[in-house]
């Protein structure tokens, strides 16, 4: 089996990033998205301590100071079947890998840009969509996205107005593909929120979608709460996804959250 978790980290500063890295290091998950990154120091001691510990880390740093994303993962990795997605118009807000499973899966993590960005978020959803519907039909039908979306569905509880069609347009065109809302497929009478404004108002942001391949393999998703639950390290809730594989190979890891963790490599 292998859990894939994904988290908004909020661009953490350093003393809230320690704090998510001992969250994270009491995880199971053997992949990890890390959604809104940044160029500071809270991702830096994140990430840093990933990769020292062995971890494979994927991770497309923007010298414009654009949010990003980060896929950590100890599932070894196949890097040679690893195209960046280059023709997004934000290239760090989408990280792909591969893992070394069977059946091969592909992880893309995203940081999808927020409404106030408008045009932006727009063009960064249409090269997306069209990026993800030129993988191989094998590659797709074995996909994960997972991260911030930063949109909500047609029949998001409660309803929410403000949304344009293109932002819905990201969910149909996923699933036009074939790919399916995991958590949905497992609790369709479900209606969890990811992340609360300031008003109270409950919106689902983050997701994991599976290739249609990888339908029946899906055993277990849940939202959860705890990292925004006061004393909150972040403003968002976690999401899980777990998968029945025929093997996986896993990398020989340190703790991530040590601070004396050696390179391994």
């Amino acid at each position: 089996m292998v859990s894939v978790l994904t988290l908004n980290i909020g661009a953490a500063a350093e003393p809230r990033a320690q704090r998510l890295l001992d969250w994270l290091d009491s995880r199971d998950e053997e992949v990890i998205v890390l959604s809104e990154t940044s160029s500071g120091p809270g991702t830096a001691l994140l990430l840093d301590r990933y990769t020292k510990a062995g971890w494979d880390v994927v991770h497309c740093p923007d010298s414009g100071g654009e949010r990003g994303v980060a896929v950590l993962s100890r599932v070894a990795t196949v890097r040679a079947a690893r195209p960046e997605f280059t023709c997004v118009s934000i290239p760090g807000r989408a990280a792909y890998t591969v893992l070394d499973t069977q059946p091969r899966i592909g992880v893309l993590g995203l940081y999808v840009p927020n409404t106030k960005l408008g045009d932006k978020k727009k063009t960064f959803v249409s090269t997306l969509l069209a990026a993800v519907r030129s993988l191989p039909d094998e590659q797709l039908a074995h996909l994960v996205v997972a991260g911030d979306y930063n949109v909500i569905s047609r029949s998001h509880q409660p309803p929410h107005s403000g949304f344009a069609a293109y932002e819905y347009a990201l969910l149909d065109g996923l699933e036009r593909i074939g790919m399916v809302d995991a958590h949905t497929r497992l609790h369709p009478d479900a209606h969890p929120h990811s992340w609360v404004g300031r008003t109270g108002d409950g919106y689902r942001y983050d997701y994991i979608y599976a290739g249609l391949r990888l339908a029946e393999r899906i055993t277990g998703s849940a939202y959860l709460h705890e990292p925004r639950t006061p004393p909150a390290l972040t403003d968002h809730s976690a999401v899980t996804l777990d998968l029945v594989l025929d093997s996986t190979r896993l990398l020989d890891v340190g703790d991530p959250a040590a601070e004396d963790t050696p390179t391994l490599f």
